[in-house]
């Protein structure tokens, strides 16, 4: 049965495969390609559901291995990469939840993309992110983690921008998307410390090499993929980038910033929890900055003024609690909090839609009176703590002003030490000035004379090398910055035409074939 778990991130995956050809090819356009793309999108991933829900069952009877290696991917002196899948324990609970999620989501978004322009593409994303997702909580090392990481973030990013061609999704889905790669940066160093000090980066053999791991080498892994989650899953400071996440369409709310992906970052916890243990700063970290989201969450809710906005801010809070619990300890806790915090906040996403429809005879007051007469803290809510303002000030702006400087350094500095040309409409008005000044100063010596020679080839050389120099003089050297010899830039227009035609590629494949010929 453990063979079924390459099947489960597989299906999705083809079915994205499908979508993009036919789309690109177009087979799947308009609204009468709307059913086949359906077909394949709801299919794919039912299928992957079914063997998930085929392999939990295997493993609830005790039939599966744990792990399933299908070969070597890289293997570079004592770096040895292979293709490994987990078949056991939380991993594959998680698999079969997020893929009957993903089931649910997908039919949902039949009728709700129903004759929009970007249906097929919608489509193509999701099942692109269902393979990342099944990939990333199924694979048993950094390297597929990190592939599924990786795709579930490029697939944040094409959704945020779906209607890409409002400025406003496109900034933020620029601006969530920057802010993820902090995460894959603490992701990336933590794997290579994993494989510096534990010698692999295969997620059993990582957590059963804790003996030879002492305090300080434990901790330092553990930072690392502590800020590889805290990035994942929007927790302080990079909490802001959720609310920025809202652009795209409903569904794709439910499923990355509802269900789904924004509990990547608890997982990687989980996953890593034996390293944890052995770490108790970075148990400290975790505990002190889920409780702080959590608080930051819950003012901030108070004061949003549309559903989403109150939803997202809510999922960072329970996002805030999970941490807290992991950094107590409290890993069983985790678990089930985790799936059942994707299951509600999953179905208040989906319906969030129509909740002013059922909630309009029943109003409900979420700022009691004594909150809402605090007046700094009501505007410190609605400023969100200002952690947009203070991220512009501490980081965007300086690195803005370093690159102005950079720039400035490059230009007045290098080029002058490197002797690089100015921009070149300066280049040659300055040179046209300087040598009709010496054009200038030439004609008006009438004695000046270019060469000397004795003897008939002497003379000749002189005579020659005279008529050439008289040639420069009249036709070349005048003609530059003035409108003085018509033919000579005609000439000049003419031979600039034949070399840009002779340096297409199939001109130079031309001549390189030419050139082979000779040669052999």
């Amino acid at each position: 049965m453990d063979a079924l778990v390459v099947l489960i991130p597989l299906l999705p995956f083809i079915a994205a495969v499908l979508i993009g050809v036919g789309q690109i090819a177009q087979l799947l356009s308009g609204e009468a390609g709307e059913s086949t793309t359906a077909i394949i999108a709801t299919w794919a991933i039912s299928m992957s559901c079914l063997l998930a829900l085929a392999l939990l069952g295997a493993d609830l009877l005790g039939k599966n291995t744990g792990a399933l290696n299908i070969g070597q991917w890289l293997d570079s002196d004592t770096l040895h990469i292979s293709v490994n899948f987990i078949t056991t324990g939380f991993s594959v609970v998680l698999a079969t939840l997020f893929s009957l999620l993903l089931v649910i989501i997908m039919h949902f978004s039949v009728n709700y993309m129903h004759r929009e322009a970007g249906f097929h593409r919608f489509f193509f994303i999701l099942s692109l992110f269902a393979s990342g997702m099944l990939l990333l909580v199924l694979s048993g090392n950094a390297v597929g983690t990190f592939f599924g990481w990786e795709i579930a973030g490029l697939c944040s990013y094409l959704l945020i921008a779906y209607a890409y061609n409002r400025p406003i999704a496109a900034i933020n889905a620029t601006r969530v998307f920057v802010t993820n790669r902090i995460g894959d940066a603490g992701f990336i160093l933590g794997t290579g410390l994993s494989y510096a000090w534990a010698d692999s980066i295969l997620w059993n053999d990582l957590n059963a090499a804790l003996a030879q791991l002492s305090t300080s080498e434990a901790t330092g892994i553990a930072l690392c993929f502590t800020v590889a989650a805290f990035a994942k899953s929007a927790q302080l400071p990079f909490t802001p980038w959720l609310a920025r996440a809202l652009e795209g369409p409903t569904p794709s709310s439910a499923v990355f910033y509802g269900a789904v992906m924004v509990h990547a970052g608890v997982y990687l916890v989980c996953l890593l929890k034996p390293v944890f243990e052995q770490a108790p700063f970075a148990m400290v970290v975790l505990a002190i900055a889920g409780c702080a989201t959590a608080i930051y969450s819950f003012i901030v809710g108070l004061t949003q003024t549309d559903v989403k906005s109150s939803l997202i801010f809510s999922t960072s809070g329970q996002l805030g609690l999970m941490f807290m619990e992991c950094g107590l300890g409290f890993w069983e806790l985790v678990s089930w909090h985790l799936c059942s915090h994707a299951v509600v906040r999953g179905y208040l996403f989906l319906t969030a839609p129509s909740l002013m429809h059922n909630v309009q005879d029943n109003p409900v007051r979420l700022v009691t009176p004594a909150i809402a007469k605090l007046r700094w803290a009501y505007v410190a809510s609605v400023q969100r703590f200002w952690l947009d303002q203070i991220t512009d000030w501490t980081l965007v702006r300086p690195i803005r002003r370093l690159a102005h400087d950079l720039n400035y350094f490059d230009d007045h500095i290098i080029d002058q030490v490197m002797g690089a040309p100015a921009p070149a409409i300066h280049t040659i008005s300055s040179l046209a000035q300087l040598e009709e000044k010496i054009l200038g100063a030439r004609l008006d010596n009438e004695t000046d004379e270019f060469a000397h020679g004795s003897g008939l080839a002497g003379k000749l050389t002189e005579w020659f090398a005279a008529l050439m120099h008289w040639f420069e003089a009249r036709f070349v050297l005048r003609s530059i910055g003035k409108d003085t010899n018509r033919y000579g830039r005609k000439l000049g227009h003419a031979a600039n035409k034949f070399e840009q035609l002779i340096l297409r590629p199939r001109y130079l494949v031309l001549f390189v074939f030419i050139t082979l010929l000779v040669v052999f």
